[in-house]
Formats: structure tokens, sequence, C-alpha cells
């Protein structure tokens, strides 16, 4: 998947978790731009990991901290 399909998907994800599409930058922090809490955060793994074909492990979701880090993290994974 190239990184044009990856950035759009995870923007669709975010907008279904019910992100502001105004909020939705690179550079966003889940928690302090976005405004993600610990319920938002289980949601928005499920509708990325349902998305993208994945199974993000537990010590591996604390690498996502922003939309950058997460975007970085499925070009590694979904190659």
């Amino acid at each position: 998947m190239n990184a044009k399909a990856i950035r759009r998907n995870l923007y669709k994800v975010l907008r279904k978790t019910g992100v502001p599409k105004s909020r939705i930058s690179e550079e966003a922090s889940f928690r302090d731009e976005l405004f993600v809490d610990d319920l938002d955060m289980n949601c928005f793994l499920f509708y990325l990991e349902t998305k993208f074909d994945l199974d993000i492990k537990n010590d591996e979701v604390v690498q996502l901290t922003s939309v950058k880090s997460t975007i970085d993290y499925l070009q590694r994974h979904c190659a």
C-alpha cells in the first residue's frame, strides 16, 4: 500500500472514530490535539486493525502517539 493510500485510509479511520476533519494533520498528537481518550483509542485501534487488516500487539500500541507515528507504523507493516 502506498503512502497516499495509507494516509487517506488512516484519516477515514480517524473520522469514523469521531475526530473532526479540521483537527486532523500529520503533526497532530492523539492526546493533546485530537483529544483521544482511552475509550476513543480502543475504538480507533479496532477500526485501524479492521481497515488495514492488522493485528497490533499491546506493546506496539504505545508507539502510536500521533498521526505521523501511526503513518510510520502502517508504512512498516502494510508494505
